[in-house]
């Protein structure tokens, strides 16, 4: 670039990462050796073996099957948030799922708990955590995970979502669910949009009434849909990586994310689960300015769209907008 400037040295905003997902597998393969378990058909190294997404989802429960204790999710928080500022990473959001968390949801106040400590250890990223309903449990399961979280609210649990299998059941099944944490004041996204098409985000605005839709990368399909994304500033969590690898699109020049951005509609850039998908954040801002010209200034402008749309308190977002533009001067 003419300007000298590695847009992979850029301070990153993140919105959109699993934690589970986000688990460095050096870091699984270590906690498993030490509990006699072993994840040598999974994890080759620093990869994550799968040939398939039924075989990612299988890895992916393999995987997450070793967090057994409280602890461990302190642990794993803290390697998450060290790998993301290694990346350049000064805030982000992590999508937990107390249903799939523990043995019961009963346990989830003692999971939490290992989380906000694992979240102490790295200052340095700020973090916030988005409670998660998994689609594919169900409306019941979803409805009783919106009341465990929030009847255990803390300052870093903020968010509410909704992730899993989006071809099942349908975004009209869940409001009661998104009603419980929209009045409890939870920011709200869900994923729409990846695997399904247009309609799939539409239903999510009509009957959820997100600010932020995870992926939702298919709205290009509908022009429409497209100019309501823009009117109503409906800020999008785009993961380019994830959907390469998941084949939502062949190749990165065949992704929408730009197309999106230049017709107005707030896009950020985040990395899904990127041990699994092989990449990075700073993978993600080398490949956008190597195929499509990004420069400092969609970067900039991407995470700014991101600091404006993070659910953290107004306090938090001054100072993180202040910092932010203090390290990208």
């Amino acid at each position: 670039m003419s300007t000298g400037i590695d847009v992979a040295d850029l301070p990153k905003v993140e919105l959109h990462l699993h934690l589970e997902g986000a688990a460095p597998p050096a870091f699984m393969s270590a906690l498993a050796a030490e509990k006699g378990l072993d994840l040598s058909a999974v994890i080759d190294g620093d990869t994550y073996i799968y040939t398939d997404f039924p075989a990612f989802l299988a890895a992916y429960e393999a995987v997450s099957s070793i967090l057994q204790t409280p602890d461990d999710y302190r642990r794993l928080v803290r390697a998450v948030l060290e790998q993301s500022r290694d990346q350049g990473v000064i805030y982000t959001e992590l999508f937990v799922a107390p249903a799939i968390t523990g043995t019961s949801m009963a346990d989830w106040p003692q999971y939490l708990a290992g989380m906000e400590a694992g979240a102490d250890d790295v200052p340095q990223v700020e973090c916030r955590f988005i409670s998660t309903a998994v689609r594919h449990l169900g409306p019941e399961i979803a409805r009783q995970t919106a009341e465990v979280t929030v009847a255990h609210l803390t300052p870093r649990l903020t968010g509410w979502g909704m992730g899993g299998n989006e071809s099942m059941f349908c975004p009209a099944d869940f409001v009661p669910a998104f009603d419980i944490a929209r009045q409890a004041g939870l920011g709200i996204t869900t994923h729409a949009g990846e695997v399904e098409g247009p309609q799939s985000i539409l239903d999510s605005l009509d009957y959820l009434k997100p600010s932020r839709i995870g992926h939702g990368v298919r709205a290009i399909e509908d022009a429409a849909l497209i100019d309501r994304l823009a009117a109503e500033g409906i800020v999008l969590e785009v993961n380019p990586g994830s959907n390469l690898r998941l084949d939502v699109y062949p190749t990165l020049d065949d992704h929408p994310i730009d197309r999106l951005l230049r017709a107005g509609v707030a896009v950020t850039v985040s990395t899904d689960d990127p041990p699994y998908f092989g990449t990075t954040m700073r993978d993600e801002y080398s490949e956008l300015a190597r195929v499509f010209g990004w420069t400092k200034l969609e970067f900039d402008a991407i995470n700014r769209v991101a600091l404006s749309a993070a659910f953290c308190d107004e306090a938090t977002r001054a100072r993180l907008m202040k910092h932010f533009e203090e390290l990208a001067a």
